[in-house]
Formats: structure tokens, C-alpha cells, sequence
């Protein structure tokens, strides 16, 4: 049997499980959070004056802070390209009679997410900050370019991305609102913890598809798990441009930003592998061919390998000018 029909073999077997997964890892509509429970009140008399006090306590927030605030928000806001990309992925079904279990899971997954551009971009524009206008055509042309991160249609490599992209997100909005918190803007810190905390709940549901798949064909992950690594697990906002711009050039420089303001380093990308290798118990795994076997071993070697190559990265100190922010006196 060709890898093609185990894959889809594998993903029949486990679309039973699926609905579990749903109940267990997302939360129904009328019981989470949504984007008003952390906004000023448009049907409040104190609209206004809500809204005066979220411009002043943004007033505390640093350059490098708005900029990471504006590409997290960008990157959510692109999730029709998340959603479609996944919805094409081999094993997941839309179009069936019935629906299968997958692609209600992504439908649900996506309802979740969607409240985080939501909420964010509202934040945003309220602030007053940002260039909106900027930042609405780098989310128009980020979603009109669409992404490549080099999964094709496999769901093993799919799954491998979005494990690992969900903890990284988690990661990045989680130290967001802990900067927030400290400069005493309690009300973005607390949203930003909030939508981190959801990342985390993502990532431990495609962590545990995973590690599903691993007990099915063992074989198959192993070696999508490395070509992942291989690849590199490349943000789904990697094609970043401002108006005018080239694809992917607004990325580069967000990532320096990032990484000079310690919201996500390669530190971090280090330990997040060194998680899954551990997760998913890469050194108990018996029976592989040897290929996978090579794949292992190539995985359980390439964090310090990782490591010796972050401590040589240099980034540059100067902050680049973003259209998104520099036209609203924050220079």
C-alpha cells in the first residue's frame, strides 16, 4: 500500500474519535469568551470615556511593542487562508453527505480562532495608535497571496505544523500581554493571556492528533515529523508585506522585532521541539523500519544542534520603520 492510501487509512480509522476531540479540546460558542466581554460598551453611556481610558493606558506601550501587537493581529486576521489550506488536506471531507468528523473539527477550530483577529483589530482601532489603513492592506495582500508552509496536502505534516505553530503562538500573545500587564495595561493583558490561553488549548488537540497518529502508523509520522523539522516550521505569516512592498519583507523585519523584544526567539523554537521529541516519546517508539529509525535519530540530535547554531544569530539593533505604526506619532 502506497503512503498516500496508509494516510488516508489512518485518518478514516481515527475520524470516529474525532467529535471526542471537539468536546474535549474546543468550547461551545455561548460559553467562551467573545470579543465585547473585553471591549468598551457601545450601548454604555460610558462609551466614550471608556474608550478615552484604553487611549491613554496604549499611551505606555513602546514602539517594538506595537509592531508585535499589529503582526499577531495581521496573522490572525489571515485565517481564511488557514482555514481553506486545512480543508484541502487529504482525509478531511467537506463536501461529503454526512460531513465527516475532520472538517468539522477545522469549521469549529477556525470559529475559535476568528475571535482573535476580532478582538485584537477592534483593540487596535480604538487605541488609535496604528495606521488601520496600513494595516488593513498588509492583512488584504497577506490573504490574497496565500501561504506555502510546506505541508502539501498531508495530513502527518499538517498536523506536525499546527501542533508546533499553535504553541509558538501561544507563546509570542502570552509574553504580549505579560509586557502589557506591566506597563499597567491590565485590560490588554488580560485579552492577550486570554487568547493565549486558546492557543494552548489548540495545541495540545493537534499535539494529541499526533501522537494518535503515531500509535496507527509510526512510520509515516516519523518521517513527516523530520521532513517538518527539515523544512523548518515557517510562520503562517511568513509572505508579511506593507503597501508597496515585496512578499515576505515585512516578515524579516517583524521577526527581528520579535525576537530584540523577546516575544518569540529561537530559543523558543528550540524548546518547543524538545517538548514534542518528549511528548510524544520519540525514544520509546518501537518497531520502525529504518528510515523512521534515521528520522528519529536525525530528531532527537537536532535541538543542540539547534542550540549551537542560535548561539552565532545576530540580529540587527536598529528598528526598521513600519507603515503600520509610524505615521501615528509613536516616533
Amino acid at each position: 500500500m502506497s503512503a498516500k492510501n496508509i494516510r488516508l487509512e489512518v485518518m478514516r480509522a481515527i475520524e470516529p474519535k474525532v467529535a471526542g476531540f471537539i468536546e474535549d479540546f474546543l468550547i461551545p460558542p455561548e460559553d467562551i469568551w467573545q470579543p465585547t466581554d473585553f471591549l468598551p460598551d457601545t450601548h454604555s453611556d460610558n462609551f466614550l470615556s471608556d474608550v478615552e481610558e484604553l487611549r491613554e493606558e496604549s499611551k505606555e506601550l513602546g514602539y517594538d511593542f506595537w509592531v508585535t501587537m499589529v503582526a499577531d493581529t495581521i496573522t490572525e486576521e489571515a485565517l481564511p487562508t488557514y482555514e481553506s489550506w486545512l480543508m484541502d488536506v487529504e482525509g478531511i471531507d467537506q463536501h461529503a453527505e454526512n460531513k465527516n468528523g475532520w472538517s468539522k473539527w477545522v469549521r469549529a477550530w477556525t470559529a475559535e480562532e476568528n475571535r482573535h483577529g476580532d478582538v485584537l483589530n477592534k483593540y487596535l482601532y480604538l487605541s488609535g495608535r496604528v495606521n488601520m489603513r496600513e494595516i488593513e492592506i498588509t492583512t488584504q495582500h497577506l490573504i490574497s497571496d496565500g501561504f506555502d508552509i510546506g505541508t502539501d496536502r498531508d495530513p502527518y505534516k499538517n498536523f506536525v505544523y499546527t501542533t508546533f505553530q499553535e504553541l509558538a503562538t501561544n507563546i509570542s500573545h502570552k509574553r504580549v500581554g505579560q509586557m502589557a500587564k506591566k506597563k499597567g495595561n491590565a485590560l490588554l493583558g488580560k485579552m492577550c493571556t486570554i487568547i493565549a490561553g486558546d492557543e494552548m488549548r489548540h495545541h495540545v488537540a493537534y499535539r494529541e492528533f499526533v501522537k494518535t497518529i503515531l500509535g496507527e502508523d509510526p512510520n509515516g509520522m516519523l518521517l513527516a515529523f523530520a521532513d517538518m523539522m527539515k523544512k523548518k516550521i515557517v510562520m503562517p505569516a511568513h509572505f508579511l508585506r506593507e503597501s508597496g512592498g515585496t512578499i515576505g519583507t515585512a516578515f524579516e523585519n517583524f521577526s527581528n522585532c520579535a525576537q530584540r523584544l523577546g516575544v518569540y526567539t529561537a530559543i523558543d523554537y528550540i524548546e518547543i521541539l524538545k517538548k514534542l521529541n518528549s511528548y510524544w516519546e520519540l525514544e520509546s517508539l518501537r518497531t520502525l523500519n529504518d528510515e523512521a529509525e534515521k528520522a528519529r535519530d536525525y530528531l532527537l540530535k537536532l535541538p543542540a544542534r539547534l542550540e549551537r547554531i542560535a548561539t552565532r544569530m545576530k540580529f540587527p539593533e536598529d528598528q526598521y520603520r513600519f507603515k503600520w505604526v509610524e505615521a501615528n506619532g509613536m516616533i
